[in-house]
């Protein structure tokens, strides 16, 4: 298994990133964090090496520049801006892609918090490029009008004790049309800080994984689909 740090160029910003690429990867895992966090998240991280041991290939990077998360912290005006963090998410999709190691590989995304509403309107864009999508405490009612268009499966993954977010789940579920779950892991809080809930989750994740992502053997099934202009 290699781990390596990697800068990706979007164009407009350089965003650190971790490279984790085990030996003969099924797919690769793209992390898209919550405000306020970033690629050393000890919660994304802790899934990650779970994931990477399950035998994926995973990415956690920076969605922000260290000047705009400096901004951030004083404005705010970032953490909720889900298309600006989208197109973030896209462009490391794009370059990660590009790289020789896992450009063979099909892609799925994990996000947390609002990075969950980015990684839904990223899977839209992106069509069935995005094999599946896996939330953890997320807020996927953020995505929006997209909702209706996503096609990659998608499992959110909720704590008992998250009330407020086990609704906003629930709302944001039915207005979805592709294959869809909500998993409750009882007692956790959103943070899954409790021993045993984030361990649940990340078993969860990779299950999910699993079952939706082919390995670089099978027909990957490219699709840019997209959706309406008028989102």
């Amino acid at each position: 298994m290699k781990t390596e740090n990697i800068e990706i160029n979007t164009g407009k910003a350089s965003l650190g990133g971790m490279l984790t690429v085990p030996r003969k990867a099924k797919g690769i895992i793209i992390f898209a964090h919550g405000s306020g966090s970033g690629r050393h998240s000890p919660r994304n991280i802790f899934v990650a090496d779970h994931l990477a041991r399950e035998g994926f290939a995973t990415l956690l990077f920076d969605l922000l520049t260290a000047g705009e998360e400096r901004e951030e912290s004083l404005t705010g005006n970032l953490r909720f801006n889900i298309p600006f963090l989208s197109a973030r998410l896209l462009a490391a999709t794009d370059y990660v892609l590009s790289r020789p190691a896992v450009k063979q590989l099909s892609p799925g995304y994990f996000g947390a918090s609002t990075g969950a509403a980015a990684a839904l309107m990223a899977a839209v864009d992106r069509g069935g490029i995005i094999k599946a999508v896996v939330s953890r405490g997320g807020r996927p009612d953020l995505a929006g009008e997209a909702l209706p268009y996503v096609k990659s499966p998608t499992l959110l993954i909720v704590g008992g004790e998250d009330t407020e977010v086990i609704a906003l789940n629930r709302s944001a579920l039915k207005r979805m049309n592709t294959e869809k779950e909500l998993a409750i892991i009882p007692g956790a809080t959103h943070l899954f800080e409790e021993p045993g809930a984030l361990e649940k989750a990340a078993v969860l994740a990779g299950e999910w994984f699993h079952k939706f992502i082919p390995s670089a053997s099978e027909p990957a099934g490219l699709n840019y689909a997209g959706y309406p202009p008028s989102l």
